[in-house]
């Protein structure tokens, strides 16, 4: 079981996430947090030893401290992971246009544009699924929803008005073409 895994089962059980959560606040002694969560002293002593072996709480003397780089660790480390794409990702389309995003993207990222403009269109029509029917964007939306596949957010918007699949006028964008997912 990788580091990760290990601190995410310890906190899974209620108990030892109600210890950590007090212990968030403060470190305290085991007859303290038996104090501040409720829970009896012999749930608490378990529970202790159990974040203890997961990494996730350190002893010092009889008192009981979450390092808070414990945590921000953790979240780096979920941070750096890319995001899967998610399942829209084949929402009605064919096997060969699957083919082509999984050539370009990596996770929520695309790789590169396609300079073929069917396998461009393929991807276009993907990032469209981004935007809801109907709502109006402006442009730091627009550049913010498309920044999380790529930071050429400029010609992605280009690329999209250009084959009909998002407008623009006074001041705001819309989605005005491609897949809907009901």
């Amino acid at each position: 079981m990788d580091r990760r895994t290990s601190i995410l089962s310890a906190l899974l059980d209620p108990n030892r996430l109600q210890l950590a959560g007090a212990l968030v606040d403060a470190p305290a002694t085991s007859a303290e947090l038996a104090t501040r969560t409720g829970l009896d002293p012999a749930t608490v002593l378990a529970g202790l030893a159990d974040l203890r072996a997961h990494g996730v709480v350190e002893a010092d003397g009889e008192t009981y401290v979450l390092p808070s780089g414990t945590l921000r660790g953790l979240a780096r480390e979920f941070a750096d992971d890319p995001l899967p794409m998610d399942p829209a990702i084949g929402f009605g389309m064919t096997d060969d246009e699957r083919a082509v995003l999984v050539r370009y993207f990596e996770g929520r990222s695309l790789t590169e544009v396609p300079s073929s403009r069917a396998k461009r269109l393929v991807v276009l029509e993907r990032l469209a699924l981004e935007f809801d029917v109907g709502r109006r964007y402006s442009e730091p939306e627009i550049n913010d929803i498309l920044r999380t596949f790529s930071p050429d957010v400029a010609a992605l918007r280009r690329h999209l008005i250009d084959e009909g699949l998002l407008d623009r006028g006074e001041g705001a964008y819309w989605r005005s073409g491609g897949r809907v997912d009901l």
